[in-house]
């Protein structure tokens, strides 16, 4: 028990030590970047804002959310605050200025996260295509995968296209270089990640898994993450080269080992960094390869920094 108990001692020390360190190098850089006091009037309707003509897809920075379908996971106050990674639904996200969505499904259609489920995928789909009904020049990013450990549900790609068909941009390298206007009427990008199925062949409706790449690492630890973010994305080649999206996330994991298991409390160590981060990317010459940020439990204030950051862009200031 001694021992156990030192262990956390010592654990608790650490995580301390790491948010210091994050809120040490926020007191002496700030979190001033191009683009930084240029919100969106209008986060339904950001992209619209930035001139869908001028707005290329490579330059945009997509505000994107940590699995997203989990607002109403589990048993509230049960197991809900143990994998709950947002608060608002998918239509809600979406009108906040959300751009990527972070789908997990079983082979029951059941959006999951681990093994525990929510609702059925209709419930996001419904919401994508309220919010696609009510907008014109919005383009999403849908990535739906079967959940590690589960198995695809059947015949998911046949129900994906009947559902969304008319909205759906083709898998292909030149969309890259297009602007919104180009890409027009249609609207979603969707990044379809099987477990055991063949994935999306070329041309085909639908995206496959290396058009979304990351580097996650699983740690609840606020400082190593941020800078594994900045070592991976300074790996990348820039955005106007690159023919797939590359997500960096704004998110630390609850470890087992930890008796802070609650999603909230330990997200939270990292949160509030989104805008020292893209700080941090410009003063190591790497913002040019910042391009779709995800974060848990998104606000306001997330999705208008990376909406700044794309203004500048647009506008040649960055």
């Amino acid at each position: 028990m001694g021992t156990q108990w030192s262990k956390q001692v010592e654990r608790r020390k650490l995580i301390a030590d790491e948010e210091k360190t994050l809120q040490d190098l926020y007191d002496s850089c700030g979190c001033t970047f191009p683009g930084c006091d240029q919100p969106p009037s209008d986060r339904k309707n950001w992209m619209a804002g930035l001139n869908p003509e001028k707005l290329r897809l490579n330059k945009i920075v997509w505000p994107g959310t940590h699995d997203s379908g989990t607002n109403k996971i589990g048993i509230k106050m049960v197991s809900r605050p143990f994998a709950q990674c947002q608060s608002l639904s998918i239509y809600q996200q979406l009108v906040l200025g959300t751009r990527l969505l972070d789908i997990r499904v079983n082979e029951n259609r059941k959006v999951c996260h681990g093994i525990l489920t929510t609702y059925n995928i209709d419930v996001v789909i419904n919401d994508v295509k309220k919010f696609i009904s009510e907008t014109q020049s919005e383009i999403i990013i849908l990535e739906i995968r079967t959940e590690f450990g589960q198995n695809d549900p059947p015949e998911f790609e046949k129900y994906l296209e009947e559902q969304l068909g008319e909205y759906l941009i083709h898998q292909d390298d030149q969309v890259f270089n297009k602007t919104v206007a180009e890409i027009l009427p249609k609207r979603i990008i969707c990044v379809w990640k099987p477990q055991k199925c063949d994935p999306p062949k070329a041309g085909s409706p639908f995206w496959s898994s290396g058009y979304l790449k990351d580097n996650w690492i699983d740690t609840d630890l606020p400082s190593t993450k941020f800078e594994s973010n900045l070592k991976f994305l300074g790996q990348q080649q820039p955005v106007g080269s690159r023919k797939y999206f590359y997500r960096v996330e704004n998110t630390v994991t609850p470890q087992a080992d930890n008796p802070i298991l609650c999603v909230k409390p330990v997200t939270n160590r990292i949160h509030g960094y989104a805008r020292l981060f893209i700080t941090q990317c410009c003063s190591r010459n790497i913002v040019d390869r910042l391009q779709v940020f995800s974060t848990d439990f998104i606000d306001g204030d997330f999705v208008d920094a990376c909406v700044g950051l794309t203004w500048a862009r647009v506008e040649g200031k960055c």
